[in-house]
């Protein structure tokens, strides 16, 4: 990998864009000096906004397009158009290898769809996952599928495993990370027969990671395992309840430190840890969801995050293309232990090892 880290923009995508795109990137420059970008979108509107801030200059480089993905564009119109959209054209640098990874705002649908069209799946991997940090109560967990796939098979809940095992590896620095499926209980009786089939699965898989059974909802927020593995409609729910509870406990602190002469005095003496769990619960510090299992990194901002957050899903971008995430996920595909019986991606597993190679990017020169 070349000494700078280039990374693709849609400018347009999100409810405040470009203009929190721009800031964000400035945002994540300070933070990364050796950062550059391609933005895709209106250069009528984007070059404007990059005049306000210097640190970008010299380190960007616009390329017009005028066709954007709207919010409520539908996937399946997005991939009959979408190509050269800003969103697409983002995803494509990747593909091409103008840059490192792409960070997009927006219509999740047709992110999913375009990345899944342009880029492909890595082998071993049935569908992609969508993949993010949460806030827990011992620090961050990471949970997947967030919304990708509405049902998922034993298959690809194995597959989300190993995927979020590498990822947690990659971001969180553990070496084995706990890994636990959600489940309506703890007891290997319980749960649809896929579930139950993916436990028994990866109670065998011979990976970098710590297996631990079932997880309960209320396990989540307590932070009981490093990864949370469900299907896209279950996490989808959950992610969107975290962030909810998160919100409510934030306000109902607020209100509760205005009560009163002594509760405002109070706020004063615990200023500093008010502020630290504040920042701990802010969606904004764990803004940037990864699609897992793609050749080529692609990391989701929520539509309504700040410029912080954007920034945060920068810093994402730049954790995965440093640590080779696609090679994590590859290697421990090819590690799966042999004598499961089963299949991952389709495959045996006991054929797993060596089919699998890892897809390296290389950065062309930019000119």
């Amino acid at each position: 990998m070349t000494s700078e880290l280039i990374i693709s923009l849609d400018a347009m995508g999100g409810d405040h864009a470009p203009d929190i795109v721009i800031e964000g990137a400035g945002i994540a420059r300070e933070r990364v000096p050796n950062l550059q970008f391609i933005i895709y979108g209106d250069e009528t509107r984007i070059v404007p906004l990059l005049t306000r801030f210097p640190i970008l200059k010299n380190c960007c480089e616009v390329r017009h397009t005028d066709k954007i993905i709207s919010a409520y564009e539908k996937p399946s119109r997005a991939l009959r158009r979408g190509r050269d959209s800003s969103m697409g054209q983002a995803i494509q640098a990747v593909k091409d290898g103008q840059a490192h990874a792409a960070v997009l705002a927006g219509n999740t649908g047709a992110q999913m769809a375009l990345a899944k069209f342009i880029l492909r799946t890595m082998p071993g991997i049935d569908r992609p996952a969508l993949a993010s940090l949460i806030p827990t109560s011992r620090g961050e967990s990471i949970m997947l599928d967030l919304g990708a796939n509405v049902e998922c098979d034993e298959n690809n809940l194995v597959q989300f495993a190993i995927m979020g095992a590498a990822f947690a590896r990659t971001v969180l620095g553990v070496t084995k990370p706990t890994v636990a499926i959600l489940n309506v209980g703890v007891e290997e009786l319980k749960g649809s027969d896929a579930i139950k089939e993916a436990d028994r699965m990866l109670r065998e898989v011979n990976i970098a990671m710590d297996y631990k059974g079932f997880t309960e909802g209320d396990g989540i927020g307590a932070g009981e395992v490093d990864v949370v593995v469900t299907d896209g409609f279950t996490g989808n729910i959950a992610i969107k309840t975290v962030e909810g509870t998160a919100k409510m406990i934030a306000n109902l602190l607020k209100l509760s430190l205005k009560e009163s002469l002594m509760s405002k005095i109070g706020a004063l003496f615990a200023g500093s840890s008010l502020s630290s769990l504040k920042n701990h619960l802010d969606p904004n510090n764990h803004n940037g969801a990864v699609f897992m299992g793609l050749n080529g990194l692609v990391i989701k901002s929520h539509g309504g995050a700040s410029a912080e957050g954007f920034a945060s899903a920068i810093g994402v971008a730049v954790d995965m293309a440093e640590n080779d995430l696609a090679g994590k996920i590859s290697l421990d595909l090819e590690n799966c232990n042999s004598s499961v019986e089963g299949s991952v991606d389709g495959l045996e597993v006991k054929h797993a090892k060596g089919e699998g190679k890892v897809v390296e990017m290389t950065i062309k020169e930019q000119k």
